[in-house]
């Protein structure tokens, strides 16, 4: 089996940071160590450079099948490599969507031959898809996701008794979308009497309100309290959301856990004026107040994970008037260069960033030996630049869709290898892309 020598890392994992030699044999970490010898013949001297878990990205959409001229499976993982993001869990909304055993296997046949990270999807729920649902075998399905909030098509599940029984019947995790329909349409023709045909996007976070979320994740949670249901509240994106959440447990003990996105902390309300569409995503990002309370909340562990909710659409798309504008925003290749931006302010350390972009989603899923940098767990790793400065350009997309509200930025910290099950995927913008992910396996038995 191959060998590879990773030599004088920084090893960022657990809430320590300690410089080690780590060892890959074949596809898993064989040894740590302060010193390593002997005589390999792949050497990767880093010099002090950081080595992380590979990230884990517990939503992305990917856009295959049906929406390719957006995105596919082989890009936007390519996109995600380059960022340090070894794992994805794909949502339901292609086309058609995955509401069958067999149209979610069909994702991972393609999966399989293209992804250059390792991949799981989620089953999407209708209003009459219930019996579909049990079906599922939760060791090898990430979760079931439902939109209780305005979707596409027949994605929105809108029907109380629906909700109960599935609430009720599904023994294993229900990630979900929360925003009250009802509120946003409201909201949406008071928008349209005010404004007509041109609403300003500045409108988002207040067509798509505080109260909307708040009524929609509070009603999720009392299902889940009701049922005993393992929930997990997707994009949390308000300050009064958190009083749902507690940190009084540990994490691989809560029922109920939360996610927030980077775009949500890294933006606030003042950025449509300037980005407008590029940052119409739904929910909304919202305001300063909340921008704060969400890192608050993050650092203090009532938010659990950091995600994207990776969501791209053409540029083309993008530059439709507010009532045509598609929600969503391309984030994969870029969530951990956000998150240093943080840390050189000195808003967040190393070890939290790794604990939630890397730990807590492997803990929240139970996902089969990874997400931590130990002895035996496959090596899903990512080396990390953490002083070099560099400008955002257009050419360094990998994303299909070609942009990027960050373009232009400057960002301190880099990430400049990759691994994925071993194999050396991502180096200093070069892919080596012979070898593909693997399906993520999950230890459900305590769900």
């Amino acid at each position: 089996m191959k060998k590879t020598l990773i030599k004088n890392a920084k090893i960022i994992n657990e809430g320590i940071i300690a410089e080690r030699d780590l060892l890959i044999v074949g596809n898993r970490i064989e040894k740590i160590a302060s010193s390593i010898s002997g005589s390999y013949a792949n050497i990767l001297e880093i010099n002090g450079q950081y080595l992380i878990p590979g990230i884990i990205d517990d939503q992305v959409h990917f856009r295959e099948p049906g929406l390719t001229h957006k995105a596919t499976i082989y890009t936007e993982s390519r996109a995600a490599v380059a960022g340090g993001v070894t794992s994805f869990m794909e949502m339901p909304n292609t086309q058609p969507p995955a509401f069958t055993l067999d149209r979610l296997e069909e994702k991972y046949q393609i999966a399989e031959h293209n992804s250059l990270a390792n991949y799981s999807f989620f089953m999407g729920t209708s209003n009459d898809n219930l019996e579909e649902l049990k079906k599922i075998n939760p060791e090898k399905i990430c979760g079931v996701k439902i939109f209780m909030g305005s979707s596409t098509g027949n994605l929105l599940v809108d029907d109380e008794k629906v909700l109960e029984k599935i609430f009720s019947e599904i023994p294993f995790l229900i990630a979900t979308h929360c925003e009250d329909e009802q509120t946003i349409l409201k909201n949406l023709e008071h928008a349209k009497a005010e404004f007509g045909d041109r609403i300003p996007f500045e409108q988002h976070p207040v067509i798509r309100s505080e109260e909307a979320c708040f009524l929609s994740s509070s009603y999720a949670v009392g299902l889940a309290k009701k049922y005993h249901t393992r929930l997990h509240i997707l994009h949390i994106s308000t300050g009064k959301e958190l009083a749902l959440f507690t940190n009084k447990i540990p994490l691989e003990k809560k029922r109920i856990t939360s996610e927030v996105c980077v775009h949500h902390l890294y933006f606030n309300e003042s950025d449509y004026n300037q980005l407008g569409s590029q940052i119409k995503c739904n929910p909304a990002i919202k305001t300063k107040d909340d921008q704060v309370a969400l890192l608050n909340g993050l650092l203090d562990d009532r938010l659990d994970i950091i995600a994207t909710d990776h969501a791209p659409h053409t540029w083309e798309e993008k530059q439709n008037s507010y009532l045509n504008a598609p929600s969503g925003l391309p984030l994969v290749q870029h969530p951990l260069i956000l998150m240093l931006s943080f840390y050189h302010r000195q808003k967040i350390s190393l070890e939290k960033i790794v604990e939630k972009m890397c730990h807590a989603p492997a803990t929240c899923f139970r996902i089969r030996d990874r997400g931590f940098v130990r002895e035996g767990y496959y090596a899903d790793l990512a080396v990390l630049n953490l002083d070099k400065e560099w400008v955002l350009e257009k050419k360094d997309l990998q994303y299909k869709c070609g942009w990027s509200p960050l373009v232009g930025r400057t960002f301190q910290g880099k990430v400049t290898h990759t691994f994925v099950n071993g194999h050396l995927v991502f180096q200093n913008g070069t892919f080596d892309e012979r070898l593909k992910g693997n399906r993520l396996l999950f230890n459900p038995s305590n769900s």
